[in-house]
């Protein structure tokens, strides 16, 4: 619900159901949690660092304000007044482009580097990551032109942050343990998110409400799409033409790295 465009014709009173307002609340707060938590823990365990380049905190703060951005629009969304809603969506509008940049510098650097975690292969960072933000910007766009029907609105944009999650879970599973499915099994914690959104609806209306079947089937058709790309003849132009000249050209596309010596650090 981080979105919505202005119409002066709307009311600016919530007609969400009580119930409705509730769990939609509950959930914004859980996966903020979880965001925080992963990102969090990453920190304690040496992962990160704040001697992490530039883009690396730019990254970071645009993405954790989205992540305020969210919670503080679910609020307004389910409590009022939507007036500021709408407005503060045009904010959010702006605020996906700068973190879809960002993302990007960071993960291009990274394989340029020849710094992508070693339980990924490089080809198929390269190329998951953005998929998974095209899935996010897909559902947050279904979510703003729906913004009438504000079922749909609301539950589309809770499998668009959910698809934002998968980093979050990365910090938080033993990823190493989950080659070569590392990637996919940080997906499975945004999956439950909307997973728990279906059942909640079927035990309240029994039936699941569309709207998660499209968030989880863009979940799951970026994994697979990425998956399938990442070892095409596709694939291997795009991370040749990305890598060429730099030292990511001399780590081979599809094979695992070996864990570093030291703590692993991202986003380098």
């Amino acid at each position: 619900m981080a979105t919505l465009a202005p119409d002066s014709a709307a009311s600016d009173r919530p007609d969400l159901p009580a119930d409705e307002r509730n769990f939609f609340t509950r959930m914004a707060i859980a996966m903020a949690l979880i965001v925080v938590l992963g990102f969090s823990f990453q920190l304690v365990m040496g992962r990160s660092t704040f001697a992490s380049p530039l883009r690396v905190h730019v990254h970071a703060v645009l993405f954790m304000g989205w992540v305020a951005i969210f919670v503080l629009q679910s609020q307004l969304a389910t409590r009022g007044p939507l007036a500021l809603h709408r407005r503060l969506g045009w904010l959010a509008l702006g605020w996906i482009a700068l973190m879809l940049g960002a993302a990007m510098t960071v993960i291009v650097a990274m394989a340029r580097n020849g710094t992508v975690p070693f339980f990924f292969t490089p080809q198929h960072f390269l190329l998951a990551d953005p998929l998974t933000l095209i899935g996010f910007v897909g559902l947050t766009a279904g979510a703003i032109a729906l913004r009438k029907q504000t079922d749909w609105h609301a539950r589309l944009h809770m499998g668009a942050m959910a698809s934002l999650t998968g980093p979050a879970f990365g910090r938080l599973f033993p990823m190493p343990l989950m080659v070569p499915w590392a990637f996919e099994g940080a997906g499975v914690g945004s999956a439950l998110l909307i997973i728990a959104g279906m059942i909640r609806d079927r035990r309240r209306s029994g039936r699941v409400h569309p709207a998660w079947w499209v968030g989880l089937a863009v979940l799951v058709g970026t994994l697979a799409l990425a998956r399938i790309l990442s070892v095409s003849p596709v694939g291997d132009a795009i991370y040749q033409a990305t890598v060429a000249g730099y030292p990511g050209a001399d780590v081979p596309g599809l094979e695992y790295g070996q864990p570093p010596a030291m703590p692993l650090r991202t986003g380098r």
